[in-house]
């Protein structure tokens, strides 16, 4: 496929999503479907593990999950210093879900692309982590839940002085204002922007070498795919407990 349209065509035939809508209300349909795809298979793997679950001698799966439930469990402990009973799931499910998006980038360049082809579908993109739509949606929804537990632990007046008030007291009101407004929209684009960076160089690492010789293929891209495997756990591992601080903080009553 790299010869189709040559060098500039393939690669901008890999990095354009399958869409519909215009504008701001454009949809990126592989996005949407791989995100709930990869959602459901991590929802199904932890609720038939659960259902099997033994005292005895585990399986292999059941052994996966305690252990990943172990991992995340331990994070919270580590980094959360409230009390709720959502952080540690929270924590399971973005780490276990950015890590299936990520580990889509694995897959040969060209096969998930050539299959849609042959089903009549021209564009394909498989890897939600590298559509900044998904990554600037995880990471809002994680905003919308630091602004939630703020208000709900701190109360409304508590928030509105903590934005005011700090760090250079009530007489700084417009200065400490703008820091604090500056400091929380920072939170979400840092989150969205640092998972989609990586894991869009990653990918676009990974089209470049398809275009090399054959011969080549094998020799660059074995390599890097061990190190990007590190880039891929790496990512999923930050953006959690990025996630359970911001928690924390929203947690803290002063």
């Amino acid at each position: 496929m790299a010869s189709e349209g040559g060098t500039t065509g393939y690669i901008v035939h890999h990095l354009t999503p399958l869409s519909v809508g215009e504008g701001f209300w454009t949809l990126h349909l592989d996005t949407l479907f791989f995100s709930a795809a990869l959602g459901a298979l991590f929802i199904w793997f932890f609720k038939s593990v659960a259902e099997k679950v033994t005292t005895g001698v585990p399986g292999l799966a059941q052994n996966f999950a305690e252990m990943m439930i172990e991992f995340v469990d331990q994070q919270v402990k580590d980094t959360f210093h409230g009390e709720s009973k959502l952080i540690a799931p929270l924590g399971l499910t973005i780490f276990c879900w950015v890590f299936l998006w990520n580990m889509m980038d694995l897959l040969p360049v060209d096969l998930l692309s050539l299959i849609s082809s042959l089903m009549g579908i021209e564009y394909l993109r498989v890897v939600p982590s590298t559509d900044l739509n998904a990554t600037f949606a995880l990471s809002i929804s994680v905003f919308i839940l630091i602004i939630f537990y703020s208000i709900k632990i701190k109360g409304v007046f508590g928030f509105a002085k903590e934005l005011t008030c700090t760090p250079f007291g009530p007489w700084m009101m417009p200065f400490n204002l703008l820091l604090k407004v500056v400091e929380e929209i920072a939170k979400p684009i840092s989150l969205a922007l640092r998972l989609f960076g990586n894991l869009y160089a990653g990918e676009l690492i990974f089209i470049l070498i398809a275009l090399l010789p054959a011969f080549l293929q094998p020799l660059l891209s074995f390599p890097w795919a061990i190190f990007h495997i590190l880039i891929i756990v790496l990512q999923a591992f930050i953006f959690m407990v990025l996630t359970i601080v911001y928690l924390s903080m929203a947690h803290e009553d002063h």
